[in-house]
């Protein structure tokens, strides 16, 4: 049985890699928010020692990879591979930040110092078969870093305090290595334009049902949900839905006056 032109045993194998390195995610994140050193003399006894398997992060990543493959295929040509290749070291990444920043409310440093090692690496081998997409890659990482950089700036000016922690402007230059300049400026858009649905309901129902007046929401998953939704829609998607949203508002808005 095919898919996409593969046996169905391929993507058999690429979900048991997920299915592997979430549980190595698993056991990462417990590090990583413990400050403790991952890589040690006793690494692979420890993972196995840790059954502490956490299935949701396995299957989520195992799913991701088989439409990863899906999607990008795969060809006999190394440079042709390496869009399937950059995204199955990112999305290991961004689950990981997706849960640590819903739990603990913060992207460890060194979880952004991995993507940025990584992107860089792989911007230099794009680069040696492609400048003009290294050139986007690096292009995309001051476009992710700078968008929420200036927005940190704008909000600690005017309400005196940071708009948007500072590890999500690190998260994002980070990631805009993986996604180019107009994919990282789409997931900008799309974040922010979940984030805001999500916020209002999600303090109506602190405030309205909890009686909870905790008004900080981790902007981190929304980020990684639109990272995610950029990867596998296709090109161009959103920017194309949001105009096209935009112009139905405005011939909405101005029906009355015609």
């Amino acid at each position: 049985m095919y898919f996409n032109n593969l046996h169905i045993l391929w993507f058999v194998l690429i979900a048991f890699i997920g299915l592997v390195v979430g549980k190595f995610i698993s056991y990462v994140d417990e590090k990583l928010v413990k400050s403790e050193k991952i890589f040690t003399k006793h690494f692979f006894i420890d993972v196995l020692k840790n059954y502490d398997f956490n299935y949701i992060i396995m299957i989520i990543i195992a799913t991701l990879y088989v439409f990863l493959l899906y999607k990008f295929g795969f060809e006999n040509d190394f440079f042709k591979n390496l869009d399937l290749l950059k995204y199955i070291i990112l999305i290991p990444m961004l689950v990981s930040a997706f849960f640590i920043d819903f739990k603990y409310r913060i992207i460890p440093n060194r979880l952004n110092m991995t993507i940025f090692e990584f992107g860089l690496i792989l911007t230099v081998i794009c680069g040696y078969n492609n400048i003009n997409m290294a050139k986007d890659m690096l292009f995309g990482m001051f476009v992710g870093a700078g968008i929420f950089g200036i927005i940190t700036l704008i909000g600690g000016i005017i309400a005196g305090k940071e708009a948007m922690g500072l590890g999500d402007v690190k998260f994002m230059g980070a990631i805009g290595l993986f996604l180019g300049a107009s994919n990282v400026a789409q997931v900008s858009l799309l974040a922010f334009f979940v984030a805001t649905i999500c916020s209002v309901v999600i303090l109506a129902v602190r405030i309205l049902i909890l009686k909870k007046r905790d008004e900080y929401i981790a902007f981190g998953p929304f980020l990684v949900i639109s990272a995610i939704a950029c990867i596998f829609l296709p090109e161009n998607y959103i920017w194309i839905t949001f105009i096209n949203l935009c112009n139905s508002l405005s011939n909405l808005i101005m029906k009355p006056f015609k």
